[in-house]
């Protein structure tokens, strides 16, 4: 059977065994990845993986599993497991599918990799870190093209599919200068084309740079509450928790520090953040929401306000507030008007945070971690780079603490981000 005929047979077998409602995704994805290990060049390899993905509601039961096999035995093994599955859970009248939209095709991408462009670019990249920063040791650094293609169908007559090809690249590093060696870094980005050298996309040389400068490092005087200036490699880290509190488990808990401020302020009005699935801004795009609709772009925070939250249709049910136009991600912070050396000249006593390692934060959004590949700034310098430094504060306060927004970018493919000036945190 081709896909659509797999689709189709499991959506009608699952509603003659009972199931209400179905929703199937097929997806089948094929890797071809170049490797540096320890410095050299050590692995090309292709593989593939296939999925069958397969979630009902009878009576108001949810079953759901996924399978790698694509043959009629093991789907008609997974038909039976998934009712079994539905049986066996709790009934919740929050469940439901997507109901109907237009059949749609969806592509990005190119269909197939240049692998002589891949070997070039990763060749030259290797040439270039040894040349440029010797004291750096690219301990692993991969790029990849991953092509896609698939279908999403279900009950209501919601067929759509997809067929997406895009580059990846990942590097990770440190530095080593006799007895003295960096804290590890690594960084990435995601690109439909190569069409500039490695080193130039995202961060990348920045970091390659800062890495060769973090051999030698120094605590920081004294415990103070000071300034710090997140960088755009670690800026994730907290929009991404930001994120988690306008989030269908968040929300449905009631523990969200958010859940009563849909169209209220959250932040600095210097603040616009937006989700961009479909957006040009964006290279890895994407086009179907988990739950089965086609995604939308959105704007998320506009000047400080809480414009949106991610909810999908479990969510938007049981809190009774409209589900997302999208799954969030793909996320775009509207520059400021500063220039990050401004941002740095302006700091009497802070850090900038290039990178943090710390645990989940608490639900009130309190948190604490430790400073990596960061540096510390007095009377508007850059001292040195530090070393296991305490960084805590919370989240929210952070973000209504915002002294300023870079005018400058770093866009990975996936994110747009910039350099972002927070007050009151305390630094040790």
């Amino acid at each position: 059977m081709n896909t659509n005929d797999t689709i189709q047979y499991a959506i009608e077998s699952l509603k003659k065994k009972g199931a209400e409602k179905v929703e199937c995704v097929i997806m089948d994805s094929e890797k071809k990845e170049l490797n540096i290990d320890a410095g050299e060049m050590s692995l090309f390899r292709t593989t593939f993986n296939s999925s069958v993905s397969l979630s009902i509601i009878k009576d108001q039961k949810k079953g759901s599993l996924s399978i790698n096999k694509l043959d009629k035995d093991s789907i008609d093994n997974a038909i039976k497991d998934v009712i079994n599955l539905a049986d066996s859970s709790s009934p919740d009248e929050a469940y439901d599918i997507a109901e109907f939209q237009e059949e749609k095709s969806f592509k990005v991408g190119p269909i197939s990799p240049n692998l002589d462009v891949m070997y070039d670019r990763l060749s030259e990249f290797s040439d270039y870190t040894h040349a440029t920063y010797p004291k750096v040791i690219l301990e692993q650094a991969i790029l990849d093209y991953t092509h896609k293609k698939g279908v999403f169908a279900n009950s209501n007559g919601v067929n759509f599919d997809l067929e997406k090809g895009m580059y990846h690249f990942s590097p990770m590093f440190t530095s080593k200068d006799g007895q003295n060696t960096s804290s590890f870094n690594y960084t990435g980005f995601c690109s439909k084309h190569l069409e500039k050298s490695l080193k130039d996309f995202g961060s990348i040389d920045r970091l390659l740079k800062e890495s060769q400068e973090q051999t030698i490092t120094n605590s920081v005087p004294e415990k103070f509450n000071g300034q710090i200036i997140v960088a755009p490699d670690c800026l994730d880290n907290f929009i991404s928790t930001m994120m988690g509190y306008i989030s269908d488990i968040s929300l449905i808990s009631g523990r969200s520090v958010y859940k009563d401020k849909l169209n209220k302020s959250i932040a600095d009005s210097r603040l616009t953040l937006h989700s961009k699935p479909r957006s040009e801004e964006i290279q890895n795009n994407y086009f179907i929401t988990s739950d089965g609709y086609e995604s939308k772009d959105s704007t998320l925070i506009e000047n400080g306000i809480l414009k949106t939250f991610l909810l999908g249709i479990y969510g938007a049910n049981k809190t009774g507030h409209s589900r997302s136009v999208n799954d969030g991600g793909a996320h775009v912070v509207e520059p400021g008007k500063t220039a990050v050396s401004n941002m740095i000249k302006s700091i009497n006593k802070g850090i900038i945070l290039s990178r943090f390692s710390g645990g989940n934060p608490s639900d009130n959004g309190d948190f604490s971690g430790v400073a990596k590949n960061s540096y510390y700034v007095e009377n508007g310098m850059v001292k040195y780079p530090i070393s296991e430094t305490m960084v805590s504060g919370n989240i929210c306060e952070m973000m209504n603490n915002i002294i300023e927004i870079s005018k400058e970018r770093i866009d990975y493919g996936d994110c747009i981000y910039p350099w972002m000036q927070f007050d009151g945190l305390t630094i040790s």
